[in-house]
């Protein structure tokens, strides 16, 4: 618990913000470790408090037929090798309330999939771990729900909170970003990350060939939406990456190319630095007099 405080005062401290960034997946051993190697390199030259992510396991895929990972037992151990080795704190997700205790026993910040984000069981399974919780803000959900899903933490025992947006669905297979929603966030009173990648999804908006969908996405508006969120004056930045995205097995087409990585964050530390997104605006409305 101690070292959950910790790390979560040192990400709410963050300037001008943190990373939780990573391949969607664990594809394999050797996979996360080159990645985990070349994204901490990155960060520490840019200084940037980092948070590693990948997932052992992406339950909610959109074809049965998808590739999933290495299941709970191999993925906690590849991710906590990864920890040791690269002394880096790790984020991966949950799905079921069962999973919660093994995953706390291994990462620092425990994410709940934002098709999940009300579920009160697995809030409280995640909270009762002690580890740091982000929540994502579900597709289908205003952002005021985030105020109640991160008081079920709190009530949980665990203060340790934070919210992130990741997308609004419009219409059936596309997503927009509403910037507002940073900022109407801040109501849960606790850290807003941006996804920047999920939330350029296209879900099931992707024909395949002999039939089915996948989802698509619309990778080249990365920039765009990451510019916004740090002008706005998010606390952390949440993106997927990989070195070789057209081949990635899962969400290829919101993954960010890792060759353009340390580029796309400098100039977000720019334009972070040269904002007050993280301060409100003083109005004053009193009648103007000449």
């Amino acid at each position: 618990m101690n070292s959950s405080v910790a790390l979560f005062n040192d990400l709410k401290a963050a300037d001008p913000f943190f990373l939780l960034a990573g391949p969607n997946v664990i594809e394999s051993e050797e996979h996360v470790m080159k990645m985990a190697k070349h994204i901490k390199d990155i960060s520490v030259k840019l200084r940037l408090p980092l948070v590693f992510k990948s997932s052992f396991d992406k339950a909610n895929r959109t074809s049965s037929k998808s590739f999933r990972g290495p299941g709970l037992e191999e993925g906690l151990k590849i991710l906590e090798k990864v920890k040791a080795t690269y002394d880096l704190p790790i984020v991966t997700d949950v799905h079921e309330s069962s999973q919660c205790e093994a995953v706390g026993g291994v990462v620092d910040i425990i994410q709940i999939p934002a098709f999940l984000c009300r579920q009160t069981d697995l809030l409280v399974a995640a909270a009762k771990t002690g580890k740091i919780i982000n929540i994502k803000k579900g597709q289908f959900c205003a952002p005021s729900v985030m105020v109640n899903s991160a008081e079920k933490v709190r009530i949980a025992g665990n203060q340790n909170v934070m919210v992130c947006e990741r997308g609004t669905m419009f219409g059936y297979n596309d997503l927009i970003v509403d910037p507002r929603n940073f900022e109407w966030m801040r109501e849960a009173n606790c850290p807003v990350v941006a996804d920047v990648t999920h939330s350029l999804q296209q879900p099931a908006g992707k024909k395949l060939e002999g039939g089915g969908v996948a989802s698509g996405g619309l990778r080249d508006l990365i920039p765009c939406i990451a510019r916004t969120a740090v002008a706005v004056g998010v606390d952390g930045i949440f993106m997927e990456v990989h070195d070789d995205p057209l081949n990635a097995p899962v969400d290829g087409p919101t993954q960010w190319p890792l060759r353009h990585l340390e580029e796309l964050l400098q100039e977000l530390i720019e334009i972070a630095r040269a904002t007050k997104g993280k301060k409100p605006f003083k109005l004053d409305l009193t009648p103007y007099r000449d």
